[in-house]
């Protein structure tokens, strides 16, 4: 695996709804100077910079690394669509572990409208063409509704169709995203909602109704990571260690299988993660903490299982015995996750990074999963990429 890889700053900036944000170079270099503060590490010693975002015009990475520093550093811009911030993260790791460099800045932000994702560009073929015509195929599409609920809502269906669960058990992600969201300072939506509510909101693509589904949102959060040797020589915090990484695009199942839950990456999610699980060590049985996915509470729901959280079938009943939260087997998404965190889309792998390192250095606060050692961290992006990191507390 090469060289170890650490963890040693962190930054997030809150999230907020479009049109209430600073504009995306603010948010960018805000993020990057928390990550670089938190670290003790400055400007000047970043090697590389990755910086991601979905909705922007070429070098946007360099607009927001510029105004913290004029320093040469080579800015790569990266776009993975939702998975973008984890890919930048991915890129800054890989750069380190091969012994290229020792410092490395990954930053993430993102400056969205309202309204549900949509493609720019209307005068070329879609990226997501091939998934669209697989989507039409095997269900149906209907361009009046968003894109996106349309396909993960028929993951929801199809796993009621195998596993006959209610609708509900869905709306209860929903309901427990809040309940830690309400911890969180930095998450859009803090107030808890309960299941009457989220069932009773307006349906968007059955079984999803809109609180089932995450918000357009603006922000920016950032990561600084560097070798053993680097940290040691400058005095940096080895708490937070890289055990294992895996990133993963499509397979030949994702289209061929004609199952609604692999066309959003399901399979994807189980080959990065069993690779993760394989080179660390460890089965998804030693997790404490999780920062996962969830676009929509659909895809949190199949996640689990992906993940091999718990078997498959038996995701009802992970919900329902409370294993999915504090007390729990495995605490998921204690930031309240994109439901009510938020999801600025080249921010969110950046902003799952950050909350996995406070809980394993113990500052996560009201949300601190007690005693938590190895975290977990799913990030998917349909077109499509899957970046699956494992993180464990090494001091």
């Amino acid at each position: 695996m090469g060289n170890a890889v650490y963890v040693v700053g962190v930054g997030m900036i809150p999230f907020t709804k479009p049109g209430a944000s600073a504009p995306y170079p603010q948010m960018g270099a805000e993020a990057a100077r928390r990550a670089l503060a938190d670290a003790g590490v400055p400007i000047e010693r970043v090697e590389q910079a990755y910086v991601g975002y979905v909705f922007g015009d070429s070098c946007a990475g360099q607009a927001a690394v510029y105004d913290v520093g004029l320093t040469g550093v080579p800015v790569v811009n990266v776009n993975n669509n939702c998975a973008t911030g984890s890919t930048a993260l991915f890129l800054a790791r890989q750069a380190v572990a091969s012994g290229a460099i020792e410092c490395a800045l990954a930053l993430g932000f993102e400056q969205m409208v309202p309204g549900p994702l949509k493609g720019a560009w209307t005068d070329r073929p879609s990226p997501l063409a091939r998934f669209l015509d697989t989507m039409a195929e095997d269900q149906g599409y209907d361009e009046a509704l968003p894109r996106a609920a349309q396909f993960f809502g028929g993951a929801a269906r199809a796993y009621m169709a195998e596993h006959g669960i209610a609708a509900s058990t869905f709306a209860r992600i929903s309901v427990k995203a809040r309940q830690h969201a309400a911890r969180n300072p930095l998450a859009v939506f803090r107030q808890t909602v309960t299941l009457d509510e989220v069932m009773a909101s307006p349906m968007v693509f059955d079984p999803l109704t809109r609180l089932q589904c995450c918000p357009p949102t603006c922000g920016a959060a950032a990561a600084i990571v560097c070798s053993e040797d680097f940290a040691r020589r400058h005095g940096l915090d080895l708490r937070v260690r890289i055990a294992a990484q895996a990133m993963t695009t499509d397979t030949a199942s994702t289209f061929a299988s004609h199952d609604m839950r692999k066309l959003v990456g399901a399979d994807m999610a189980v080959a990065a993660s069993k690779k993760v699980y394989e080179a660390a060590g460890v089965g998804p049985e030693d997790i404490d903490v999780v920062e996962l996915h969830d676009c929509f509470t659909a895809n949190e729901l199949v996640t689990y299982e992906a993940l091999g959280l718990t078997a498959p079938g038996t995701a009802e009943k992970f919900i329902l015995d409370g294993d999915n939260t504090y007390g729990g087997r495995v605490v998921t998404n204690p930031s309240g996750g994109l439901l009510s965190k938020g999801h600025p889309l080249g921010a969110t792998g950046l902003a799952q990074c950050a909350e996995l390192t406070w809980q394993l250095r113990g500052q996560a606060e009201q949300r601190q999963v007690e005693g938590a050692r190895l975290a977990l961290q799913h990030n998917l992006g349909l077109g499509g990429a899957c970046v699956v990191t494992l993180y464990e507390r090494s001091h």
